[in-house]
């Protein structure tokens, strides 16, 4: 009998488990090492048989004012960037304008800068303008990298809504802002949401920017916190891999909930 297409015999599953295991090992260890007495976490055994909580008290107590402020700027980075790019990528998906090849272009060319590059220049920009040391100054940081990613992601899915549907809304009376709003939008609710994510994750995650437009404790995302907790705290390891594991849980989450428009965008747009 054949095989049916797409399936491998028990070798194949056996592989796949154990490449899971593999990548998820850093994960449980991280977990694992959370729960341990403060020291070393060499001297920890493979699983957490007495947990002990005092490491996510002490992350908890050190760490959660950084996580609030990763979690602000992430959501004002987030939101912005759909904000501007939405537009962007309608009006480009649709308008027959001039340049939109190399707009396109140049929207693409950006994701190939150096970080550092654009770190450097805003630092200059900021230190006249009064946003250092700012949550807007780190949202609007984060978002350079956010609005090229979104108008990529969702040019291309916005090109896909069949244009039959866009001619019904005009012929009923409805107005370009009107069509965005009402019809181009819902359509593209899977991509919007792809995005955001997506844009989320690199303002969660961002260490660069936080690194260098942040010279004082008073804003401090998550990521530098670690960072810098990493090298003060080398003796209380339980409380650093609580942080990471604390810092790790929206992201898990918010892929968790978005898994199923993350698939509809790369299954191309979808009218129903």
């Amino acid at each position: 009998m054949k095989r049916p297409p797409g399936r491998g015999g028990p070798l194949s599953t056996l592989v796949g488990i154990v490449l899971l295991a593999l990548m998820l090992f850093p994960v449980y260890w991280m977990v694992n090492a959370s729960l341990q007495p403060a020291g070393n976490t060499l001297r920890g055994g493979w699983f957490p048989l007495h947990p002990d909580f005092g490491g996510y008290a002490a992350a908890l107590r050190d760490q959660g004012r950084n996580l609030v402020t990763s979690l602000l700027v992430a959501l004002g980075s987030a939101l912005l960037s759909l904000a501007l790019a939405a537009p962007a990528a309608h009006a480009l998906a649709r308008f027959r304008l001039r340049g939109a090849g190399a707009v396109l272009l140049g929207v693409l060319t950006t994701q190939a800068v150096p970080g550092i590059v654009v770190a450097n220049a805003l630092y200059g920009a900021y230190n006249d303008l009064g946003l250092l040391n700012s949550r807007l100054g780190l949202v609007l940081a984060d978002s350079t990298a956010g609005v090229p990613f979104a108008i990529l992601v969702l040019h291309s899915f916005m090109r896909s809504i069949p244009e039959q549907i866009v001619e019904a809304a005009r012929m009923d009376g409805a107005g370009r802002l009107r069509v965005f709003r009402s019809v181009v939008l819902p359509l593209s609710r899977n991509a919007l949401v792809t995005a955001g994510v997506f844009t989320f994750l690199l303002a969660w995650s961002d260490l660069l920017f936080a690194l260098t437009l942040t010279t004082t404790d008073a804003v401090r995302p998550v990521t530098l916190g670690v960072y810098q907790y990493l090298g003060a705290h080398t003796d209380r390891w339980n409380a650093v891999m609580a942080t990471s594991v604390l810092a790790s849980v929206p992201a898990a989450v918010l892929l968790v909930l978005a898994q199923r428009h993350v698939t509809g965008t790369a299954t191309g747009a979808t009218v129903t």
